[in-house]
């Protein structure tokens, strides 16, 4: 007898992967990356290296994430979900054309050795993590409130 996946189980993925996502973010984002930097042997430049390397990972699991979403959304005919996907993926592309490429100038010319000026980008990448992080959890937990009616 083969399983068959009821099209309501089906459609709470949409909640359940912005909720997953939104807990991702808080692993990466608030514990990981923060935690590397109390390490007292990690030098700076490999602790820049590492969260280059780090984030360029993540956002390619975000953009893959954006577009399974999308893809759930729209095979299941979920409009909450694909409204609630715009704002995570519009801050998602934020940072893959623009916010991570400008951070990661800043770190290679730190690695090369040069004394870079002080900049705010690095808080407005915690403050757009914040954000997306926040959207992610109150839109997710929304839905599911939303399904459970």
């Amino acid at each position: 007898m083969a399983f068959k996946c009821p099209l309501a189980r089906f459609e709470a993925l949409g909640a359940c992967g912005l909720l997953l996502w939104g807990g991702l973010t808080i692993g990466v984002a608030f514990i990981g990356t923060p935690a590397k930097f109390l390490a007292p042997t990690l030098t700076l430049p490999v602790a820049l290296d590492v969260g280059r390397h780090t984030f360029a990972i993540y956002n390619e699991v975000e953009l893959v994430l954006v577009v399974a979403l999308a893809v759930i959304a729209l095979r299941t005919s979920q409009p909450a979900v694909l409204r609630a996907l715009i704002l995570p993926a519009a801050i998602v592309l934020s940072e893959t054309f623009w916010l991570i490429p400008a951070l990661d100038v800043r770190v290679a010319a730190i690695l090369a050795g040069q004394q870079m000026p002080p900049s705010h980008l690095h808080f407005v990448y915690v403050a757009v993590e914040a954000a997306k992080t926040m959207a992610l959890i109150v839109l997710g937990g929304r839905l599911v409130l939303l399904r459970d009616r």
